[in-house]
């Protein structure tokens, strides 16, 4: 008897966790990022699309352009049993997981990519590294981000990659602001 209680309480314990929201990437169409997060956010899913400004010389004059982070990629934060909602929405192919499943990205790197970004660092696209040094931001609005240290014009960067989606960005940062992990 009390094996079959346990076995109902572990049960319940397990559908409890896949309630609890979760971040996801959700992989896109090639460039419909922006169009995906207008749907997400009139179906009231909880969105993130990380942007950076690009300038683009054009033949005429220079545009500014509000580019995605990551390219092919909006991170959705929801429960797994509410992942129909996000993939009814036209644009979006697939949450990235395996073996059929989506895995959850860690809160802590989107909420440190959300404020860094809100924060006003500069960011863009980069190859996605995972050989050299890894690191530890240990001050700053990117606090507790691990990423690889890189040197680009006399200027110190942090790639920060993101394993799940093969995906990294690079932001400049203070050396004092690091530590070796």
């Amino acid at each position: 008897m009390e094996t079959v209680l346990h076995s109902v309480e572990t049960g319940a314990r397990a559908s409890l966790v896949e309630e609890n929201p979760r971040w996801y990437a959700a992989y896109t169409s090639a460039n419909h990022e922006k169009r995906v997060s207008a749907q997400l956010g009139i179906r009231s899913v909880e969105h993130f699309v990380p942007l950076y400004e690009s300038v683009r010389c054009w033949k005429d004059r220079k545009v500014r352009l509000q580019l995605p982070l990551f390219p092919g990629y909006v991170f959705v934060r929801l429960a797994q049993c509410e992942r129909l909602r996000v993939l009814q929405v036209p644009g979006v192919a697939r949450l990235v997981g395996f073996n059929g499943l989506p895995c959850a990205l860690p809160d802590s790197d989107i909420e440190a990519l959300k404020m860094g970004l809100a924060s006003g660092i500069r960011a863009e696209p980069h190859p996605f590294l995972s050989v050299g040094r890894r690191v530890r931001v240990k001050a700053g609005p990117l606090e507790g981000l691990q990423g690889i240290v890189l040197r680009r014009k006399n200027r110190l960067r942090l790639v920060i990659s993101l394993d799940l989606i093969h995906r990294a960005a690079a932001v400049e940062v203070e050396a004092t602001d690091l530590e070796r992990i």
